[in-house]
C-alpha cells in the first residue's frame, strides 16, 4: 500500500529547485501525496501550479493548516527541494521539527542528512518516528562491482542522457516508460536519482552517493536485478548531469557500464551554459556535436526529447522541427505534447532484437 504523506517545499515549488516535488506531483506509487505545504503557493491546486493540469492535490500554507484542514491523516513529510549542494534550506529547518512534533516521519533526499542534526534525530527517536534519508551511502558490504553480467540482459536499454543537469531527464524516463506500457510491452524505469526512488522505481541505485570504484557495478547489477526478476522488453536507464558538464560529468557509465543499446537525448536549446555557472567560460554544446560524442562512446541516439524552459511553445516546436529534418530523428516536446511518436521508434527496435 501507499504511505500517505505531505511534501514541503518553502515557497520553492515554482523554481526548479522543486524538481524533487514536481515529480511526486506528477505521479508516484511509493506515496499518496495528499498535500504540498508552500506558503507562496497555497490555497491552489498542485497540479495547476505546476502545469496548468488539475490534480486534485491541495496545497496548504503550514503543517499546521495541513493537519487541521485535512480529513485524511499523513504518516510521512517529505522535503521536496533539490538544493545546489543539497543543503538543507534554513526555511525548512524548522518546518521539519514541526513535522516531527506532529508524529510525521521524514522522507529526505538531499545530502544533508536529517539524521545527522542532533536535535531532529533526538526529537524523531524520542517519538519512535522514521528519519529516511534517501541519499545516505550504502554499506561495502551491499555495494557491487562491475563484473560483466551486463551481457546477460536481453532487454533492450535506452539511456536517457541530456545535455546538462536539471532539463527533465527523470520526468522523460517516467513517460516513455508509461507510454511503452500503455502500448502493450512490458517497460520499467531504472532510476539513479532520490525522486525516482521516491516515485517507486523498482529499480537503481543513487548515483551521485555511490563511491566511485562502485557506480559502473551499481550500475550494472540494477540493470541485471531488473531483467532476472521481470524480463521486461526495455528499459530506460535515467539520466544524471552531462557528458561536458564540467561541475559533474556523467554520461560514459550508461553507455559504456549498463551496455546501452541507444540514447534519448534530452535538450533546452534556450540554455547555453551549464545550470548555475554561467560564471564560468564553458557553453553547452550543440545537439548534433554531442550526438557525435555520444555515438564515439557506441551507442546511437534515436531521438530528442525538448525542455522548453524560457520558450514559448511554438518557438520550441520550430526548433524540434528545423532538428529533426537537420538530424533525421524524432524529436518531442514531452510535457507539451507527451512522447507517443517514440513508441514507433522503440517497438520497431524490440522487434529487430527478437527477430
Amino acid at each position: 500500500m501507499k504511505s500517505n504523506a505531505i511534501v514541503i517545499t518553502g515557497g520553492y515549488l515554482t523554481t526548479n529547485n522543486a524538481k524533487t516535488a514536481h515529480g511526486l506531483i506528477r505521479g508516484t506509487e511509493r506515496f499518496n501525496i495528499l498535500g504540498i505545504i508552500d506558503h507562496q503557493s497555497a490555497g491552489k491546486d498542485a497540479g495547476e501550479v505546476l502545469d496548468g493540469k488539475h490534480r486534485n492535490i491541495p496545497i496548504y500554507a503550514s503543517i499546521r493548516d495541513f493537519i487541521t484542514q485535512s480529513s485524511v491523516p499523513a504518516r510521512y513529510c517529505i522535503i521536496g527541494v533539490a538544493t545546489k549542494g543539497g543543503v538543507i534550506p534554513d526555511a525548512l529547518q524548522n518546518m521539519l521539527i514541526e513535522a516531527l512534533e506532529n508524529n510525521l516521519s521524514i522522507v529526505n533526499g538531499l545530502h544533508d542528512y536529517v539524521s545527522d542534526h542532533a536535535p531532529l534525530a533526538a526529537l524523531a527517536k524520542e517519538k519512535g518516528l522514521e528519519i529516511i534519508d534517501v541519499r545516505k551511502p550504502k554499506k561495502f558490504k551491499d555495494l557491487h562491482f562491475w563484473n560483466g553480467k551486463i551481457k546477460e540482459v536481453k532487454s533492450l536499454k535506452l539511456a536517457v542522457l541530456g545535455t546538462d543537469c536539471a532539463l527533465g531527464k527523470r520526468t522523460t524516463s517516467r513517460f516513455l516508460t508509461e507510454a511503452m506500457n500503455a502500448a502493450g510491452f512490458r517497460a520499467e524505469m531504472i532510476y539513479t536519482g532520490q525522486t525516482g526512488w521516491m516515485q517507486g522505481a523498482k529499480y537503481g541505485f543513487i548515483f551521485d552517493s555511490t563511491l566511485n570504484d562502485f557506480i559502473s557495478g551499481e550500475m550494472e547489477h540494477a540493470v541485471w536485478q531488473c531483467y532476472q526478476d521481470v524480463k521486461p522488453d526495455i528499459m530506460f536507464i535515467e539520466g544524471q548531469s552531462s557528458l561536458r558538464n564540467p561541475s559533474g560529468p556523467a554520461g560514459a557509465e550508461w553507455i559504456v557500464s549498463a551496455d546501452a543499446d541507444a540514447v534519448i537525448l534530452q535538450h533546452n536549446p534556450a540554455r547555453k551554459q551549464y545550470k548555475d555557472m554561467e560564471y564560468y567560460p564553458a557553453y553547452i554544446p550543440a545537439v548534433k556535436d554531442e550526438i557525435d560524442l555520444i555515438r564515439i562512446y557506441g551507442a546511437p541516439t534515436v531521438g530528442i526529447t525538448v525542455n522548453t524552459s524560457k520558450m514559448t511553445a511554438d518557438e520550441a516546436r520550430q526548433w524540434a522541427s528545423e532538428t529533426e529534418k537537420q538530424l533525421g530523428i524524432p524529436v518531442v516536446l514531452p510535457l507539451e505534447d507527451g512522447v507517443d511518436r517514440l513508441v514507433a521508434v522503440f517497438a520497431e527496435m524490440i522487434r529487430k532484437r527478437n527477430a
